[in-house]
This record gives C-alpha cells, sequence and structure tokens, in this order.
C-alpha cells in the first residue's frame, strides 16, 4: 500500500485520511494550526483557534449527500457525530402533507447531519486520530515540495519538507489545504508549471448570528434555509444541541447594507422577514455580526493541453476549486472528491504517476466539475439578479437554465414530485438537468412554473429596506 501525506486536516483533509486508511494506505495529515480538538461542543466552539480557516465560525449547514456519504462510507463519523448532539433533519419529512403527498419509499434520502462547523470538525478529527494508518501531525506547515526528477520531462513530486525542516517522502501527496491552497507556488519552486487559475471575487458579503434556545430545540421552518428576497438572500441554518445560524448575503456593492454590521441594526432588518424572523428567538451566543467578504471564487486546472504539470500531487476539495459557501455544497462536494481518489487509488498503478494525474484530471471532470459549474453559474446569475435589484431593473438573461432554475424552485411548492426534485438538486443528490430529465418532470416544471417572477415576496421592498437600515 502507498504512503500518503495529506496537507490540510480541515474536514475534507481528514475524511480523504481515514478513507485511505480504511484501505490499508499510511497516512500521515500535516495541519497548519497546532491546537488539539476539543473534547466537547462549547470548547469547541468558544475555545478552539482554526486561523487557517477563515470562515470558520462563519455559518455552516452539511447537506443531505455528506450525510449519506459519510453513513455510506466513514459510518463511525456518522455515530461520532449522533454523539456530540449534531441535528438529524429530513426537510421532506416537516413539509405540510398537503404538498408531499405523505412520506414515499426513499425520502430518507433528503435527511442531513448537521453541526456548527467548529463542533463538525472537531469531531472527525477526534475520530480520524484514533484510526488505525492515520497519523495527525498539528502545527507543520508545508514550505516546499521534494523533487523527484522528471524522466518524462514532467516535474515529480517525492514528498514534502516542513517548515521546520523536515522531509517526508511520499507516494502520492494529497492537497486538501483549502481555499487558500499555495500549491500552484510551491509547484512553480521545483521548477513545474502553475495550473491554470481562474479567479473572481464571489460578490457576496455574508453577515451572520448564531443562537441557542434554552430547551434544546431549533426554530420551525416555514421557508427554504436559503431563501432570496429582491436584494437580500436569508440563511437559516439549524445545528447542533439546539444551535441555529442566522445571516444576511448581500453583494459588495451594495453599500447601504453595510450598516448590517451593528448588531441592532442587523437584527430589526431579519425581524422585518415575516418567515424568518422567529429565527431570533433564541440567546445569541457569538460577540455581535461576524463578517465575511472577499471570498473567492477559484478552479484550478491541472493538466494543460493534455499534459500535468506536476505529477505526484493530488488536489481534493477547496484545493481544487471553491466558490460562494452560501448553498453550503463546498465540504459534500470535497467529500464526494475523497471517495473517487480513494477509488482512483485503489485499482491505479502509482509505478506511472503520469497517468495518475492524467486520471485524476478526468475523474475530477466526470463527478465533481458539474457541482462546480452549477452552483457558479447559479451564483453568478444571483449576484447579477440582486444588482438588478439594486439598480431597480428586472433581471434579465439569455440563459434558459436560469429561468428552469427559478421555475423548478416555484414550482415545487406546487407538486409533491417536484419539491422532491427541487430538495434533490438542493441537497446535492442531484443535478438540475438529472431532475428535469425525470419522466414528466420537465413539462411539470414548465407548467407549475411559469408564474415565477410574479410570486409574491413576503418582506420589504428594496426602498423598505433601505430605509429600515438607515433607521
Amino acid at each position: 500500500m502507498a504512503r500518503v501525506v495529506v496537507v490540510g486536516g480541515g474536514l475534507v483533509g481528514l475524511s480523504t485520511a481515514m478513507l485511505l486508511a480504511h484501505d490499508d494506505h499510511e497516512v500521515t495529515v500535516l495541519e497548519r494550526d497546532a491546537q488539539e480538538p476539543p473534547a466537547d461542543a462549547d470548547a469547541a466552539w468558544t475555545g478552539w483557534a482554526r486561523r487557517g480557516v477563515n470562515q470558520f465560525r462563519m455559518l455552516h449547514y452539511l447537506l443531505p449527500r455528506f450525510r449519506a456519504v459519510v453513513s455510506a462510507e466513514l459510518p463511525e463519523v456518522a455515530a461520532a457525530l449522533d454523539d456530540a448532539g449534531a441535528l438529524r433533519l429530513n426537510n421532506l419529512a416537516l413539509a405540510p402533507v398537503e404538498l408531499t403527498g405523505g412520506l414515499r419509499p426513499g425520502d430518507e434520502q433528503f435527511e442531513a447531519l448537521t453541526a456548527r462547523r467548529p463542533v463538525a470538525e472537531a469531531v472527525v478529527a477526534r475520530v480520524a486520530a484514533a484510526t488505525p494508518n492515520v497519523e495527525i501531525r498539528r502545527g507543520v506547515a508545508v514550505k516546499g515540495f521534494v523533487p523527484g526528477g522528471s524522466p518524462d520531462g514532467v516535474p515529480h513530486v517525492a514528498g514534502v519538507r516542513t517548515e521546520d525542516g523536515h522531509e517526508l517522502t511520499a507516494d502520492v501527496v494529497v492537497d486538501a489545504s483549502g481555499r487558500r491552497s499555495s500549491t500552484p507556488r510551491l509547484l512553480t519552486d521545483i521548477g513545474a508549471r502553475a495550473p491554470i487559475e481562474e479567479l473572481d471575487d464571489c460578490g457576496f458579503v455574508y453577515y451572520g448570528r448564531y443562537f441557542r434556545s434554552a430547551d434544546g430545540s431549533t426554530p420551525a421552518i416555514i421557508a427554504p434555509l436559503l431563501s432570496h428576497y429582491d436584494s437580500v438572500s436569508i440563511l437559516t441554518l439549524p445545528a447542533d444541541n439546539g444551535t441555529w445560524g442566522v445571516g444576511l448575503v448581500t453583494s459588495a456593492r451594495d453599500t447601504a447594507m453595510r450598516a448590517v454590521r451593528d448588531a441592532d441594526v442587523w437584527t430589526r432588518t431579519v425581524e422585518a422577514f415575516p418567515l424568518v424572523a422567529h429565527w431570533l428567538d433564541g440567546e445569541p451566543i457569538d460577540d455581535g455580526v461576524a463578517v465575511m467578504a472577499k471570498i473567492e471564487d477559484r478552479h484550478r486546472d491541472f493538466v494543460v493541453d493534455g499534459v500535468p504539470v506536476a505529477t505526484g500531487v493530488l488536489p481534493v476539495g477547496d484545493a481544487w476549486a471553491c466558490t460562494n459557501p452560501s448553498v453550503g455544497r463546498g465540504i459534500s462536494i470535497g467529500l464526494l472528491h475523497a471517495v473517487a481518489l480513494r477509488d482512483l487509488l485503489r485499482d491505479a498503478s502509482l509505478d506511472d504517476a503520469r497517468a495518475v494525474a492524467l486520471r485524476w484530471h478526468e475523474t475530477t471532470a466526470a463527478t465533481v466539475e458539474p457541482w462546480f459549474r452549477a452552483t457558479l453559474s447559479f451564483d453568478r446569475h444571483r449576484l447579477a439578479e440582486i444588482e438588478a435589484a439594486l439598480a431597480g431593473v428586472p433581471y434579465e438573461t439569455d440563459d434558459p437554465s436560469w429561468e428552469m432554475t427559478q421555475a423548478l424552485a416555484h414550482a415545487a411548492m406546487q407538486d409533491a414530485d417536484v419539491f422532491r426534485g427541487f430538495l434533490g438538486v438542493v441537497g446535492l443528490l442531484a443535478l438540475p438537468d438529472e431532475v428535469l430529465a425525470q419522466p414528466g418532470m420537465f413539462d411539470k416544471v414548465v407548467s407549475l412554473g411559469r408564474g415565477w417572477r410574479d410570486a409574491p415576496v413576503v418582506g420589504p421592498t428594496r426602498d423598505e429596506l433601505v430605509k429600515l437600515v438607515e433607521g
């Protein structure tokens, strides 16, 4: 079996390590942040320093696809999350029977298993640390790659060099270091070409707070967890141990909304939206409003003109591609990517590093690239829609995918089959094209969803919102 170095000890890196270790690979995880994960949820939330993750205490939600993958591939993680107070939530089971027609076989797929990010990561870290064949070294930063020669003209990575001068050789290096991955620079340092990178500011700003109930319950869900209102979106995300998060998502260009950094302004703004105002009925467990901005959409292509930029290093999750976190897909996509890597290494020969790099490129394109592209497309349209609202004009586009996406969401509130299809897309269980290809689905969406532009918005208008924020 292979010697593997995983760079990055976040949720995706640790999950990758466990998946590979279960196949008897010897895995060493290197994590820059030094602090060990706390033993309980409250300590993880209040005291765990994870400076390498800039959104560590922002709103998080683990989608049904995450639950499905960990239940099938890492059941010990699912059990440990349950023990730590993670929340199991099935939005279909909570919906009115008049909409769903009652539960059907297979509806269990819509169940999520979710927790605040620090709580979930602490659980996964403890499980990973107890996994045979996994060694986690915290407080260890990677300074460079160890070159291994390039017999076919493509530089090879044979390991890593840490900032304290140690070298770790490896049959393969997995880059799970996230959005801030330094792999492109480290590759050029050993004479490789940098990957081709698509990079842009995602354009959104997030203003969030967390709350806790006195009795361990979470608020009633009477609107989608991500709801769009004219020039803002609102996140209402239930979490572990009777906690939940509420977030306002705006355009970075919306200067008027910057006032919601103030907790009082933020509160009266959320209170103005009737379907989500009750999510404020709890005790805040953070200090003021957490703000996250300048989040980048990034995609890295490690094969250029059919040739790998290097061999021996394989990116996973956000180190490969990342986008707007408000739809909550990053961790689930990263976990799908990790499973695909595990599967690749089951039948690929690491003796042919070039073939492995090319196959990883092809596997990535087939398994997770469609999810990234669909998310990016939705984000670009939603941002353009917000900015049209700021300008006081309707949003128009020639892209039929946006029309169908909006029609799907609108039709979902009118038909049980469409509702399940919509939840499948939201939960990362099916791509929109896969849902629309189901028998009769396209016709239902077109028929029932055609009035989406005229649907009433249950909340303040743009002018009312600005007046509210300005006080």
